[in-house]
Formats: structure tokens, C-alpha cells, sequence
């Protein structure tokens, strides 16, 4: 054992006493120089201790739990080169089989050579699309860094793996086995969800009848239709929604002022346009919201025009159409379009064009109730905006409580590419255009 290094806890600073969370090699492993061979956690660190050379892992002195400092003792390591202890059998040496009593081990016949061509190998099934990496979810899971690269490697989201070490950490195993897990789920599971892997028990039907009177009526196109993007949509993006209520009492006058006059040209001047209007001036000034991922998930694609989707409740289901260049469009060209697209949908005679190219989705409850809701993105739109009813409230001006017409807004965002001090402030950013309209004109 003469050649054997003793590899120790190397210098660690003022840490005293952490503990092993990770033991990353077993006896007989062969390792390479700076090679992770444990993971330490104190309170504010996570630090791997590198193999000194390269060479073959022989004693482990340490186990998961262990408390160590610097100098302790981790393992023996016999450096490349060395000549083999005598106690060590060969790592690679493969275990021997023993033969079953009831059936001989047939013996190869080598001298007799085949005449028969060897089978050409079965074709390898295409592997099943993998999800692009969640790199928030990514960043924030709890591992080490070696288990970090090992799932890089693989490809694998640290994201969707449960940990099963000391408080939820994800081991190596973990990785290995989340992959056998994926490998061996059917590819028809596999694909659903949008390729993300999920694999929900299917809702086993239910005879309601049994328990009562029942009646069954079925679902509209529109309906069928929207609902299984509804459902995509859900699973498929990570949605935040962030509320807030804007003061739109002087918004809310002018438009009543002004509505007399529009009604005469046979336009309802209602509060959707300058929504809509807002909601450019936002975008503009937080272009991420005018945005999409690409289909890879590498790359965000920034819109340098502004089509605005609005929902609108037809008697067959929710539908969005989308106004196109609403930052070239003023109050009037807008309320007029809008009316016409929404006569259109209820009517049954909008056009597939007419519910492409969208950027950004406002949907409005207002002329029916609530206060705040969790709108579905709309995508591959990164953000939608729900509206409810605008109620008075008594708003402290500073001196005194004054009642202020106060708009619930509810704003979700895809997580993926927004955070939520980005959306706080797009949402606070759009409730101050709203609450004083000159902004519209900046």
C-alpha cells in the first residue's frame, strides 16, 4: 500500500465540522485529476473535494452524514501507474455466472465458422423529443455542481427531478433513475403535454345518472376546439398573474364625454380601446412582453409591431380576434373596428386571418362582474391581460379619502420569460397610463 495517497479535506476556509451531503465515488471507481469525489453544504456554501490525480478509488473513509474539517481523511487513492494492492481485485474484471444445474451453458463452437450472414441489427426506436430546460428551475434546484454537469450532459431538467438526499437534495441517482424513468415511459406518454412528459391517470368515467336526473348537451366546435389549447396552454407554461387596480376616473369621464359624439357615427366608444392603447404604451416600454419564444425554447422573438388580441363571448364559446397596428390607429378608428369584428365573430363570419398574428391578449369581464381572475396565456403570446368591473372606492389622497373609480386588473405573464419584478412593473407602469390618459399621447 505503499503507493497509496491518502486524499484529505483540503483547506475550506473557517468552515468547521459541515456536513457530507454526497459521497460521488464508490471502491474500485477510477477517477481523473480535479474529478469531484465529495459534496460538502455548510450554511452558506456547497463545496466538492477534486481528486488530487488520477487513479483508482481503494477505501472510502467517509459516509454521507459524516461531519468533517479540513485534514480529516476521505478515501485512498492508488494513482494511475501504480502497481495493484493484492487485496484489490481488477475493477474491470466481470463477475463470473454460474451455470444453472438444470440447463448446460452451451460452449461457442470458434473453430467452426458461421456460413450464415449475422442478423443486421434492429433499427433504434427515434427518441422522444425532449422539453427545452427550464433554466430558472434549473438554477434553483438543490444540487451540486457535479450533479449540475452530470445533468447537463444528460440533458436532463433538474427542474422535474424529486431529490431523495438530505434535505431534498438531488443525487446522481436521482438523475440516473428520472432518465430510466423517461426511457422506459411509452412514447405516446411521453409526447403528451406538449412533449413535457407528463403522464396523468386518465378521469375514469362516472354514471352520474345513478344519483340523479341528468341531461347531456354538447359541447360547441368553438369549444372543442379551444379547450384542448386551453389545456396545452395551462400544463404547458408556467403562469404568475399579477393583480392591481387602476384609478380610471378621469379616463372615465373623458369617455363619457366623448360618447355622445361617437354614437352620432354609429360608434360604441367604450373602455376596450383605451385598454388596448394603453397596453401598446406598455409593450413598447417593456418589449419582452411583446414577445414570443421560439419553438426550441433558446431564443426570445421580439414583435416590432402591435397587434392586440381582445376575447370576445360569442353564444358558441370565447374567441380571440385580433386588431392589428393599434399604435397607428387612434380612440374612434379603434371603437369602430372593434364593433365590427365583434358584429362579425357573433355572426359567425370572421375570417382565419382575423384570429392570427397576435401579440398580447386583453380579456375583459367588466360588463359582467368580479373583481380579479387567473387569465390562460394565449400562445405562443407570453402575456394576457384580464379585466373586471370597475367599482368607487374610498382612494387616501393625502389628506383626506376621496371615492376614485379604481379598474381590477389581473395580469399573467409566462414565467419562462418574465419575472415577477418585471411584471410588477409592466403592471404598474400600465395602471399609471391609465390613470392619466395624456400618457397615450407620449
Amino acid at each position: 500500500m505503499a503507493n497509496v495517497i491518502e486524499v484529505k479535506v483540503p483547506d475550506i476556509g473557517d468552515f468547521k465540522e459541515i456536513p457530507v451531503i454526497e459521497v460521488l465515488v464508490k471502491p474500485g471507481d477510477s477517477v481523473k485529476a480535479e474529478d469531484p469525489l465529495v459534496t460538502l453544504e455548510s450554511d452558506k456554501a456547497t463545496m466538492e473535494v477534486p481528486s488530487p490525480a488520477a487513479g483508482i478509488v481503494r477505501d472510502i473513509k467517509l459516509k454521507v452524514g459524516d461531519k468533517v474539517s479540513e485534514g480529516m481523511l476521505v478515501l485512498m487513492l492508488e494513482p494511475a501507474g501504480a502497481a495493484p494492492a493484492q487485496a484489490a481485485a481488477p475493477a474491470a474484471a466481470p463477475a463470473p455466472v454460474a451455470p444453472s444445474p438444470s440447463k448446460p451453458v452451451p460452449q461457442p463452437a470458434a473453430a467452426k465458422p458461421s456460413s450464415a450472414p449475422a442478423p443486421a441489427p434492429s433499427p433504434s426506436p427515434a427518441p422522444a423529443p425532449v422539453a427545452a430546460v427550464d433554466e430558472a428551475a434549473f438554477g434553483k434546484a438543490h444540487a451540486s455542481p457535479s450533479v449540475r454537469r452530470f445533468a447537463r450532459e444528460l440533458g436532463v431538467d433538474l427542474g422535474r427531478v424529486s431529490g431523495s438526499g438530505p434535505k431534498g437534495r438531488v443525487l446522481a441517482a436521482d438523475v440516473q433513475a428520472y432518465v430510466k424513468g423517461e426511457l422506459a415511459r411509452p412514447r405516446g406518454e411521453a409526447a403528451a403535454g406538449g412533449g413535457l412528459g407528463f403522464n396523468l391517470p386518465p378521469m375514469q368515467p362516472v354514471d352520474f345518472a345513478k344519483f340523479g336526473p341528468v341531461t347531456e348537451q354538447p359541447l360547441s366546435r368553438i369549444k372543442k376546439l379551444s379547450g384542448g389549447f386551453l389545456h396545452r396552454n395551462w400544463v404547458s407554461i408556467p403562469h404568475v398573474t399579477q393583480q392591481d387596480e387602476a384609478d380610471i376616473t378621469e379616463l372615465e369621464a373623458f369617455r363619457k364625454s366623448q360618447a355622445a359624439e361617437a354614437k352620432k357615427q354609429g360608434i360604441k366608444f367604450t373602455l376596450l380601446g383605451f385598454l388596448m392603447k394603453a397596453a401598446v404604451v406598455a409593450l413598447k416600454q417593456f418589449p419582452e412582453f411583446n414577445a414570443s419564444l421560439s419553438a426550441d425554447g433558446e431564443k426570445l422573438v421580439l414583435k416590432n409591431y402591435f397587434h392586440v388580441g381582445v376575447a370576445v363571448d360569442t353564444p358558441n364559446g370565447l374567441v380571440v380576434p385580433v386588431i392589428r397596428d393599434v399604435d397607428k390607429k387612434g380612440l374612434l378608428e379603434i371603437a369602430k373596428e372593434l364593433d365590427e369584428v365583434s358584429g362579425r365573430m357573433r355572426t359567425g363570419k370572421i375570417a382565419p386571418a382575423d384570429l392570427q398574428g397576435g401579440c398580447f391578449s386583453i380579456s375583459s369581464l367588466g360588463g359582467i362582474g368580479g373583481t380579479f381572475f387567473t387569465p390562460i396565456i394565449n400562445a405562443p403570446e407570453v402575456a394576457i391581460l384580464g379585466v373586471s368591473r370597475a367599482a368607487m372606492k374610498p382612494v387616501w389622497n393625502g389628506k383626506e379619502f376621496e371615492p376614485r373609480l379604481m379598474l381590477p386588473l389581473s395580469l399573467s405573464y409566462d414565467h419562462r420569460v418574465i419575472d415577477g419584478a418585471l411584471g410588477a412593473r409592466f403592471c404598474t407602469h400600465l395602471t399609471t397610463v391609465l390613470s392619466d390618459i395624456r400618457r397615450l399621447a407620449l
